[in-house]
């Protein structure tokens, strides 16, 4: 997060249903509309992701109705748990969380069951590193002559990774705040087509404080039908802020640039990514597949201060994960692999040679842009 995210969200606060405040109200909302890429609604919430998942969910289907999701990691799971919760029927592809959704998969499943009424699909796995083909999936759904909503997760993608709403016929995006966007976790997102407006005046889940309704026309003024989370729309104006600055197309070259170094690293040291397809590979993180990646993550924690991801789910012990998202730059990601090659080499890790060196010789060829 950085330092001027935070200064911003230590301003005072101001009155939720005063004039200053509606004219912050409508400058986020104009804001995220451009980060989703989208001309329609985006309803922001004081909540975490998994709020916004379960927004996803309510506000576009009915008890029993059936939906089409995939194994593709430790998120995955949960928002399918979630759905069974909720009374949704799951047709779960199971997966070996090492590759994303598959669009072929979906356009199979759909022809032969055409009473599927959404596909849910997490565009970048956290716990994986793998970015799921949303614009081919959207393709397959159609190929399929589906009508079935398509309802993406881009909590570890939204500002970090290329995605586009409307452009993708996406039905539903979930978003939140403390990934790409650079603020402390506390506000989730749903960008909602015309065809999700639609569904929700059908939808029969119970819903109260995650009804689109109420919000979307209190925010035809600038406010919301409950206290909003007044300091974090300030952080979020200013995260909007240094998005525009250096532009989108910019910000995901940034974040592909050192995805690309990170990987060059594992190479070097003689390990593995965890994902298996190179078209899916992330921006936002590089999960590395290595046998005591706890005692690793344990003994850099301790020597250098420095955090690495956890393995989670079924890869917990057997994977740690880089982050190299957000507020980041070179010399921050050289600073990060140099702390990883030391853990690796202070706890007996065979390393092939220097990843260190590796990542700073693709960072010098290609620099970046100005």
């Amino acid at each position: 997060m950085p330092d001027r995210v935070l200064r911003a969200i230590d301003a005072p606060t101001i009155d939720h249903r005063g004039p200053d405040f509606a004219a912050l109200g409508h400058e986020v909302l104009a804001g995220m509309s451009e980060i989703f890429r989208t001309g329609g609604p985006v309803v922001i919430y004081p909540s975490s992701g998994t709020g916004a998942w379960e927004a996803a969910l309510v506000n576009t289907l009915s008890p029993g109705d059936r939906v089409l999701a995939f194994e593709t990691g430790h998120f995955a799971t949960l928002w399918r748990a979630m759905a069974e919760r909720l009374g949704l029927e799951v047709d779960w592809v199971e997966g070996d969380w090492r590759r994303g959704a598959d669009p072929d998969r979906v356009a199979a499943v759909l022809r032969s069951d055409p009473s599927i009424s959404a596909v849910m699909v997490v565009h970048n796995e956290t716990s994986t590193g793998v970015t799921s083909r949303v614009a081919e999936i959207r393709e397959a759904i159609d190929a399929a002559g589906s009508d079935a909503l398509l309802l993406v997760d881009t909590i570890s993608s939204l500002g970090s990774i290329d995605y586009r709403h409307d452009e993708w016929a996406v039905d539903v995006t979930v978003g939140c705040s403390q990934k790409g966007l650079m603020l402390p976790a506390g506000l989730g997102f749903n960008a909602v087509s015309e065809n999700a407006l639609a569904a929700s005046e059908r939808a029969r889940l119970p819903r109260s404080y995650w009804d689109w309704g109420p919000t979307i026309e209190a925010n035809r003024a600038g406010y919301w039908p409950y206290t909003s989370a007044t300091n974090l729309l300030y952080g979020l104006r200013e995260a909007i802020a240094m998005l525009r600055e250096e532009g989108l197309e910019n910000v995901f070259a940034r974040h592909q640039r050192h995805a690309a170094a990170t990987r060059a690293a594992v190479e070097a040291w003689g390990l593995e990514v965890l994902c298996a397809d190179e078209r899916e590979h992330s921006a936002a993180l590089t999960a590395v597949m290595v046998e005591n990646a706890d005692e690793i993550r344990k003994l850099i924690l301790e020597r250098f201060d420095m955090s690495l991801g956890a393995g989670l789910g079924r890869l917990a012990g057997r994977v740690f994960r880089i982050g190299h998202l957000g507020d980041f730059n070179d010399l921050m990601l050289a600073g990060t692999l140099c702390g990883v090659e030391m853990g690796l080499r202070l706890t007996g890790v065979p390393v092939a040679g220097s990843g260190v060196e590796a990542a700073l010789s693709l960072l010098e060829r290609e620099p970046v842009a100005v």
